[in-house]
């Protein structure tokens, strides 16, 4: 596995190594002591989850303000422009972001870790997203930062229409109006 990191510190961008000839391929999707060998962390993943999306879906930008996730997410089919938001009050990298994207032909994979805003934007006609995460779903603890905030400035693609979204993800607030880490 290669590991790139971002301009985020923590959240990197994984590369499976693909074995691939004329009758398809295979790659080892996770390995619990390579992971933690190659993002030098110690986390468990508790949850799988898998979503499927249409053209321009936008999730986002989701995290649990307790019990925080990390999240090592994926392209199965298709492909997203995958984002990841620092929200820790305390970080010199706080309210600025990463993208990248993730698609079944270049099989990365990005951990995203607890204290980040996660978001993605379906940029293919389909997408399945699979994601693994270090804490349980909470509602209760679920915020939303506005995919399209100013003061973060994402540089979402252009898709030649407007984004898809969740009356959650309409609704998100402001990274200034939003619950942050400390």
């Amino acid at each position: 596995m290669n590991v790139i990191e971002t301009d985020l510190p923590g959240v990197l961008i994984i590369e499976p190594k693909v074995f691939g000839d004329a009758r398809g391929f295979f790659f080892e999707s996770f390995n619990q002591q390579r992971f933690n060998e190659a993002t030098g962390t110690r986390f468990d993943f508790v949850q799988d989850n898998h979503s499927r999306s249409a053209k321009g879906v936008l999730r986002g930008l989701h995290y649990q303000i307790q019990q925080p996730q990390g999240k090592l997410v994926r392209v199965a089919r298709g492909s997203v422009f995958d984002v990841a938001v620092d929200l820790r009050k305390s970080s010199p990298h706080f309210g600025q972001w990463v993208g990248v994207e993730l698609s079944e032909d270049n099989q990365r994979q990005l951990w995203v870790p607890p204290g980040f805003g996660h978001g993605f934007v379906v940029t293919s006609d389909s997408a399945d997203f699979l994601y693994k995460t270090t804490d349980y779903y909470a509602p209760a603890f679920e915020r939303c930062v506005a995919w399209n905030d100013p003061s973060i400035g994402i540089e979402w693609p252009k898709l030649g229409m407007a984004p898809l979204l969740s009356a959650k993800d309409a609704a998100g607030l402001a990274l200034q109006n939003a619950d942050v880490f400390a």
